[in-house]
């Protein structure tokens, strides 16, 4: 496979076309052509009859000479001698008209060599083509528009070598249309690809693009595309307001601060820093929403010092062990670190003051004290952890605003009576609970109150035992005697505490919760 510094150092891509075979098919010789384009090239696969219609419509076009393409031939036109000089003349035929048309070929001649998938002109003029028709339309509908990295690939390189914005003469293939739509166009998504691109030798994620033309971006989605090889991702920080980047990602400072290895040290704008910095970096101003789900993230990094405003944050299916620096995202609500690699959560109330949704499904998790202060979380998810014992769920069984919990693949969920002894933590709110997406039925509540009347029973039997025993202990100290070592049994139900605070109105300030 090509390294990467090969798709962006080429100053200009020599074409060459070779026909390297052929093949019978049906009734008919296929003749296989190679092409190539700079470093990239691609294979295409066309009988005699192809060859001819293209040669009508050039010379209708293109006043080609009519002599120029080897004649027909009926009898014996599958013969091998045949074949072998009209795949000659054939490829003679092909270099002659690249020679004629050095800089861009007519779009007749780029779809029959396929330049139009794989060829900086030919790409660029096909999309060209496809926004002076549409263009407008599109973006008065708002919709999403799907561009590829080869495609913004072959763009960026035709505005690095500064060629004529219309190459071919076409007017509807002129570089401006694309230029007038990537600077007004809203929302943008790029599919990426690993491995080769058709029938070329083309690596999708290896291709350098640069987005700096896209001026009015508001949202964007990243496929499969190296991290590394995206460029002007920083001049998108005024007005993005969601990013979804996925499959490209090795850290959250590539895609948030690309530039941060060009300083020493480097502070987001508005933060007061004690050590000296080499570089102020804006932050991104609008940004609400981040998704930077299956990618190979192993640390949430101080980047996110630059998104102060996100209130959504998708961190799902990376490679985090611990839950970090979230304590400069005041402004989120919405939580998701599902199937990372987390094991504990000490102390988390004092990241996540204000959250209301967290997903902790598929995760190592075996306790739950670290959620015991989230006191605005309405909806929790920790399925297909590690949690056995019922006992946990007393730190999640006080927090005053939650209602929806599922606890689905654990292995507490085997325990006889799982559902009702959970809900039965909740105390007076396990009505209020949703528990694994099923509503707590009146059967349920009914079991719920005999468990809380029998841990009463035993709480006021524990405390009468541990006053008699208080009095013996004191009896036995005044007449010289020891008090005895013993211990009570304790029970998964735990008595009900003090009620929490409620959560501050969702317009005051984030602080934390001590």
């Amino acid at each position: 496979m090509m390294d990467a510094a090969a798709f962006h150092d080429e100053p200009v891509e020599r074409r060459k076309v070779r026909i390297v075979g052929s093949e019978l098919v049906d009734n008919y010789t296929v003749y296989i052509i190679e092409v190539m384009a700079g470093c990239h090239q691609w294979t295409i696969k066309h009988r005699y009859s192809d060859f001819h219609d293209l040669h009508e419509k050039l010379t209708a076009e293109k006043k080609i000479d009519k002599n120029l393409l080897p004649p027909k031939k009926m009898i014996g036109k599958n013969s091998r001698s045949l074949v072998e000089k009209r795949q000659k003349d054939l490829e003679i035929y092909l270099e002659t008209l690249l020679v004629k048309f050095p800089v861009a070929a007519p779009k007749v001649l780029s779809c029959f060599l396929h330049f139009h998938l794989y060829e900086i002109n030919g790409i660029t003029a096909a999309l060209a083509e496809e926004l002076y028709n549409k263009g407008e339309q599109l973006l008065v509908a708002g919709e999403v528009f799907l561009l590829r990295p080869l495609q913004l690939y072959a763009v960026t390189q035709q505005l690095r070598l500064a060629k004529p914005t219309c190459a071919n003469g076409d007017a509807r293939a002129d570089l401006g249309h694309i230029l007038d739509f990537t600077c007004r166009l809203k929302y943008l998504k790029i599919p990426g690809s690993r491995g080769v691109v058709g029938s070329s030798n083309i690596q999708e994620h290896l291709l350098l693009f640069d987005l700096s033309v896209f001026k009015s971006l508001l949202q964007i989605e990243i496929n499969q595309c190296e991290s590394k090889q995206i460029k002007g991702l920083p001049l998108l920080r005024p007005a993005l307001v969601t990013m979804s980047v996925h499959l490209s990602a090795a850290s959250m400072k590539d895609i948030l601060v690309p530039e941060a290895s060009e300083f020493a040290q480097w502070e987001a704008e508005g933060v007061a820093s004690d050590c000296p910095v080499t570089a102020i970096i804006p932050t991104w101003k609008s940004l609400t929403t981040l998704d930077m789900s299956r990618n190979s993230l192993q640390c949430i990094d101080e980047s996110v010092k630059l998104i102060p405003k996100v209130e959504f944050l998708d961190l799902s299916y990376n490679e985090l062990t611990m839950v970090e620096n979230l304590q400069h995202l005041y402004n989120l609500i919405h939580l998701d670190l599902s199937y990372n690699k987390l094991t504990v959560l000490e102390g988390v109330h004092t990241k996540l003051g204000n959250i209301k949704t967290l997903n902790l499904a598929g995760n190592q998790l075996e306790s739950l004290s670290g959620l015991s202060k989230l006191y605005s979380l309405v909806n929790l998810d920790l399925s297909s952890n590690k949690l056995a014992q019922l006992e946990e769920i007393k730190n999640i069984g006080t927090l005053p605003c939650l209602e929806k919990l599922s606890l689905t693949g654990n292995p507490m969920c085997i325990i006889p009576d799982y559902r009702t002894k959970v809900l039965a933590q909740f105390w007076d709110r396990a009505s209020e609970v949703c528990l694994d997406s099923t509503f707590t039925t009146e059967k349920e509540l009914d079991t719920v109150e005999v468990l809380k009347a029998i841990q009463k029973a035993k709480e006021a039997k524990d405390r009468m035992a541990s006053s008699e025993k208080k009095i013996s202990e004191d009896s036995r100290l005044s007449t010289g005697g020891s008090p005895s070592s013993s211990s009570s049994s304790s029970s998964f139900l735990a008595a009900p505490p003090p009620s929490p605070p409620r959560p501050p109105p969702a317009s005051s300030s984030q602080g934390n919760h001590n």
